[in-house]
């Protein structure tokens, strides 16, 4: 099995979590500490949000965040990109205009 995504990302395992890149590792786990400290709540790792329902023989398109959290009574979305697909982009602009109660970050 090839470990390397088309973007050169290597997938890491911390745990049993796997996550796709060494730098969505290290974000992890700095996270993690964060929680334990008592600075984030509620870390969840791959929320889905849906951004348009499916209809007429079409699938739904879905925003995959790869961590979740609450900060400062905030929830944070967080996703560790290290090449910006126009997919990508295009969700994110989805995400800001359907959630605009949520923060968002990328790494």
């Amino acid at each position: 099995m090839n470990s390397h995504s088309k973007y050169n990302a290597k997938k890491t395992i911390i745990g049993n979590i796997i996550f796709s890149s060494r730098k969505e590792a290290a974000r992890y786990q700095e996270l993690k500490l964060l929680e334990d400290a008592g600075e984030i709540s509620d870390l969840q790792l791959q929320k889905v949000y849906e951004l348009i329902p499916k209809g007429k023989g079409e699938r739904s398109a879905k925003y995959l965040a790869d961590f979740v959290y609450r900060e400062a009574g905030k929830v944070i979305v967080e996703d560790c990109k290290g090449f910006r697909t126009r997919d990508y982009i295009l969700k994110r602009k989805l995400m800001k205009w359907l959630f605009p109660e949520l923060i968002f970050r990328e790494m």
